[in-house]
Formats: C-alpha cells, structure tokens, sequence
C-alpha cells in the first residue's frame, strides 16, 4: 500500500475527513477538500524547498558511496548520513571535482563533513549550486527506486521556494494551481518554513516514547502568518511540519530559530485547530503527532479504516484531514 508514484492528477488522491465531534469518518477526494473546510478558517502552508541532498561518489579506495545531506552547521560544516564505512579523515569525491572529509561521527548515525570544491571551501548557497547539477531527489527510503526527471517536479509543492529541506512537506504535494487559487479565495492563507530534516523518518525507539530525544529543524515564521498565529482565527496546519512550527512558536515564542517540539497524546496542540496530512509510518514521531490530535487509539482506528479502503501511504499517498 505504500505509494511510489503520486496521484496523477496530484489532486486525485483519496482524502479521509475525520471530524472529532461527531466522530464520523467521510470518504472524498482532495480536489473536494474545500467542502470540508469550516467557513472562517485561516490556512497556513510550509513554503520551504527540497534540495538535491543525495550524492553517490568513491572513496579513495574507489569503493562506492552514498551521501545524504541532512542540514548545514556553522563554518560551513554540514550534518549529513553516509553509506558505507568512513572514519574521520576520511575524503569522499564525487562529481564536478567536489569533494567531501569527515571531521566528526556522531553515535546516532550523522557525520559531520566539510565540502571543497578545487581546495575552496563551499558554504550552503554555492553547494546547492553544484548539487543542481548532480545531486538527486531524497526520495524516502521506503520508496524502493531510483528517483527520476519526474520526481524533481512532483516531491516538490507548487510554492516551494526557500531552499533547505531534505525532505517535502508532502500534505502540501495534493494541491494543484487552481485548487490552491480556489482554497486561497475562500480563505485566508500564509506561509512559514521549516526546513524538514532526515531526522524526520527516524522511528522512536523507547518503549517510553517521551525518553525519544527529537531532531532539530530550522524554522522562520513571517509577519503575515505570525498575526494569524496570535489572533484568535481557527487555523488549519497544513502537515506536520507547519503544525510543529505553530506549536513551537506558541510555547517559545521565537518567530526563528531550530524546533525540536515533539508532540504526542501527553503533549497535544494548544494552537492548531485542524490538520491535514499524509498517512505516516508506524512508529514515527509523525504518526504520534496525529495521535496527539485524536487520542492513539483513534488514530489506530482511522488507519485501520484507512487499511480497510486501500488508501495510499506515505509521502505520495493519500491525505487525511483532522475537524
């Protein structure tokens, strides 16, 4: 049940409309989301772009190796996941005379590594530049293929525009042009980003779920959609990602900075009024994040149903949306 190939067209996807109070369960499709929508409801979308994170280059021993970017540090260091055995020290080469060296590995999996293009150092900008030309699309790892021309155009949504995530916010992927115009004139509507880490698909792996140490994600949020944030209009989150930032901001009230907000039935939402999203992986701080909505075993139950339906999974599956 797992999606490898989006919707075509994108808003065609099936769309689960769960509303709490009543507790009943719609079966639609998302072009026919604005149905559902309750009149007055402010939108708020996730604007940030995925990069080329991918590289595939050699080790000095010619032996292969894969490399994902995760997110930039300071001194043009870089966080990132490697695979294939590497030690500090360690030069990987890679295409257009890029090179990349370990400088530190860190227990959880991540590396730190500084990129050189012809011995100068490259900061963020002038490596996306070159990942351009020659990175590829982080497909999820549960999409078991090559990614290809299309998915350069369909694991990125229509107002993608601030580069630095590594992953899509994928509830944003059902819209199409004319629905987005359509949903806009009903409603108003703003943009944060929050640049999505790898991290992202990292499970939780404590029995006690509130021990899972959660990724960092640099976000910013806007005049425009911080005025809708402390207002007292009801607010749609578009995905996740957009409901971490909201949430964040209303506990920390920071408008930028890195978010490591984990939401879970013991931490729910004090701002979000509605959510809506993909369908997650099984022990995923995404997957608790919904249940964080509508209590674990509704949201047992909704996948369940969702199973029942043959509604499509993950990242270019089918959407839900929380009343």
């Amino acid at each position: 049940m797992i999606a490898t190939q989006p919707s075509n067209p994108k808003d065609s996807a099936k769309l689960l409309v769960y509303d709490r109070k009543s507790k009943t369960i719609t079966h639609a499709i998302f072009r026919d989301i604005d149905k559902f929508i309750p009149k007055d409801t402010a939108i708020i979308l996730n604007d940030t772009k995925v990069i080329k994170a991918r590289l595939y280059g050699k080790k000095t021993s010619g032996g292969k190796v894969e490399l994902l970017i995760n997110n930039p540090m300071q001194d043009n260091q870089f966080l990132v996941y490697i695979r294939g055995r590497v030690k500090v020290g360690t030069k990987l080469f890679f295409e257009q005379d890029l090179t990349a060296e370990v400088i530190e590995l860190h227990e959880d999996g991540t590396r730190v590594v500084m990129f050189k293009q012809e011995d100068n150092e490259l900061d963020f900008e002038m490596l996306n530049e070159i990942l351009e030309k020659i990175g590829h699309i982080p497909l999820p790892p549960y999409i078991k293929r090559e990614d290809n021309r299309e998915d350069i155009e369909n694991y990125q949504t229509l107002f993608a525009k601030n580069i630095g995530a590594v992953a899509a916010p994928t509830a944003s992927l059902h819209f199409t042009p004319s629905l987005l115009k359509k949903i806009q004139a009903n409603h108003e509507s703003a943009f944060v980003t929050l640049h999505v880490g790898a991290g992202t698909f990292k499970p939780v792996e404590h029995q006690n779920i509130k021990e899972h140490v959660m990724h960092k994600e640099f976000y910013e949020i806007p005049q425009t959609a911080k005025d809708i944030i402390d207002s007292q209009k009801k607010i749609l989150a578009v995905g996740t990602t957009v409901t971490r930032t909201i949430e964040y901001y209303v506990r920390e009230a920071k408008t930028s900075g890195e978010s490591n907000l984990f939401l879970h039935p013991e931490n729910q939402p004090i701002r979000v009024n509605y959510l809506l999203t993909n369908f997650h992986l099984p022990k995923s701080t995404l997957l608790m994040l919904v249940a964080s909505f509508v209590g674990i075993n509704e949201a047992l139950e909704l996948y369940e149903e969702a199973i029942k339906n043959h509604y499509r999974f993950y990242s270019y599956g089918d959407a839900m949306l929380i009343l």
